[in-house]
């Protein structure tokens, strides 16, 4: 499966406002949220507003799906370049460009996210 720990935590990146939910992701909209492993490799993830997400996996595979906002965490769904059935969901933690949070990746394991400027990648 190619859909990251690092997708999701990047997803993470903003907290939700009540009134308009996606309005707390707004940090991630336009910059990079990297996620590295505890072999040194990272995922670079991009959240678009309209509901889509483009990845760029440790390996050099590039995914893509979509996310939305349940329960209070970002949840994502790879469609391409294979779907796979299922979602992956991390909760959402405040925090802008520079923002670095602890989270778990699809696997269970430790990553770190990051919020970096820009489309890295």
């Amino acid at each position: 499966m190619s859909v990251s720990g690092t997708t999701l935590g990047l997803l993470a990146a903003a907290s939700i406002a009540a009134s308009a939910p996606y309005a707390g992701l707004e940090p991630a909209f336009g910059n990079t949220i990297v996620t590295t492993y505890p072999n040194g490799k990272s995922t670079k993830t991009w959240l678009h507003r309209d509901g889509t997400y483009e990845a760029l996996r440790a390996n050099g595979d590039r995914t893509g799906g979509v996310w939305k906002v349940k329960g209070g965490e970002l949840c994502i769904t790879q469609k391409r370049p294979v779907y796979v059935p299922l979602s992956f969901c991390t909760p959402i933690v405040p925090g802008g460009v520079g923002a670095s949070w602890s989270a778990r990746g699809l696997l269970g394991e430790p990553v770190r996210n990051t919020l970096v400027p820009g489309r890295q990648g």
